[in-house]
């Protein structure tokens, strides 16, 4: 097909503008070929931008279903309501995160210790789909424990009803994994977990999880599958990730550290969200990152939905915005930011014998995931992020050439 005569005002476009140019009478004339290629346009031109606010990874993106599953926010039982003999202890079975949850006998009856978790703003669940539920757990009596999974309405807490109930044999000493298939006979918006202790013998639970079994790809430690799927249906070319002031943080203690993002799930460490409190607005001391989706899911994903990887690193400033130049890492101490930007590499395409190239194996993907592009600092500007960056630059073209170095301004 070919167009011809296609009228195009420009000085009327630009006066509507707000350039002050008067309409004129001139009319011009362009002919378009649609049949006929023009410039090339790269697809990385377009693409997503992750930012984890709004509860958009925990809560959202990625398919965990309870809230501070290993207790490890500051408050250790933020989400859960305790009931009967419920204690916190530190010295827990991973080494990042310590806490566990202990249920006693409470001299009552047998139910009675228990902890209920509120989800995300309540937990989804749909009718006749399978979730998952794990916990590693351990009981100081010699023939084992028992505990009651309960899934419940929220509106029902006066009559106490639950519509799923499970009994679980607790039946070593010793940290140990248990998983239970449970499936919802009901759709419901806003259900509960709640964990009973059924007899009077200590039970120690940490990492308490709940999936839908149904996940993207159907992986334990999985994401959403909706939400993937409209993802990968925008057909992005580029996916930056992890976000964007997360990754400097309120200061440089809470800045995003990939490498705490990787490793066996249940050992990785918690560290709080740069949007929790950022302003009087939108409170949210609840929102933690609990990494379970990190760098491998984020790779993982942009392989999956055919999207070139672009990850963020930290160039040792903090929020520029909120803080003042002692927020920042000194020149003096920039290498360990440089250096964790090579390990991102090694991490994202080193062979299999090297040290991050083996853990990416471990973690179910020995080949290289072929990363190409590697932004260094988030929305930094001025002569503090000239200072910073160079160093970047200097190691990354001496030591990953094939990388190509995205900067901000």
């Amino acid at each position: 097909m070919k167009i011809s005569r296609f009228k195009l005002i420009l000085p009327a476009l630009i006066a509507w503008a707000g350039f002050g140019v008067s309409y004129a009478d001139g009319v011009h004339q362009m002919n378009i070929d649609v049949k006929k290629k023009g410039a090339e346009i790269s697809n990385t031109m377009y693409g997503l931008f992750f930012e984890d606010i709004n509860f958009a990874a925990d809560g959202g993106l990625y398919a965990e279903l309870v809230k501070n599953r290993s207790f490890d926010f500051p408050y250790a039982l933020t989400g859960w309501l305790p009931a009967g003999n419920v204690q916190i202890m530190n010295d827990g079975p991973f080494e990042n995160n310590p806490n566990y949850v202990r249920l006693g006998g409470s001299g009552h009856g047998a139910k009675f210790t228990a902890i209920t978790n509120e989800g995300f703003f309540g937990i989804g669940l749909k009718a006749g789909e399978k979730y998952r539920f794990s916990v590693y757990a351990r009981s100081d009596a010699p023939r084992g424990s028992s505990i009651r999974i309960e899934l419940i309405d929220r509106a029902s807490m006066g009559e106490q009803q639950a519509f799923v109930k499970h009994n679980l044999r607790v039946d070593s000493k010793d940290w140990k994994k248990y998983t239970v298939e449970l499936t919802s006979p009901v759709t419901i918006s806003k259900a509960q977990l709640r964990i009973f202790l059924t007899g009077q013998s200590n039970v120690d639970l940490e990492h308490v999880s709940l999936f839908p079994v149904d996940t993207w790809k159907g992986r334990e430690n999985g994401l959403r599958k909706d939400l993937v799927q409209a993802l990968a249906d925008m057909k992005p070319g580029v996916f930056r990730f992890p976000g964007g002031c997360i990754v400097e943080g309120t200061d440089l203690e809470t800045r995003y550290n990939w490498k705490n993002s990787v490793g066996p799930v249940e050992n990785r460490k918690l560290n709080e969200n740069r949007w929790h409190y950022t302003f009087d607005s939108r409170l949210f001391p609840d929102y933690f990152q609990s990494y379970g989706m990190g760098f491998f899911e984020f790779f993982q994903l942009c392989e999956d939905i055919g999207a070139e990887p672009l990850p963020v690193v930290s160039c040792g400033l903090a929020c520029q915005f909120q803080n003042g130049r002692d927020a920042h890492c000194s020149l003096e101490e920039i290498d360990v930011f440089v250096q964790d930007a090579i390990d991102l590499v090694e991490f994202a395409n080193g062979d299999v014998n090297t040290r991050w190239g083996a853990l990416r194996a471990e973690m179910g993907h020995p080949e290289p995931f072929g990363m190409k592009y590697l932004a260094v600092g988030n929305e930094q500007w001025g002569e503090e992020y000239i200072e910073h960056v160079v160093p970047f630059i200097e190691a990354l073209r001496k030591n990953c050439p094939e990388i190509e170095i995205v900067g901000t301004s």
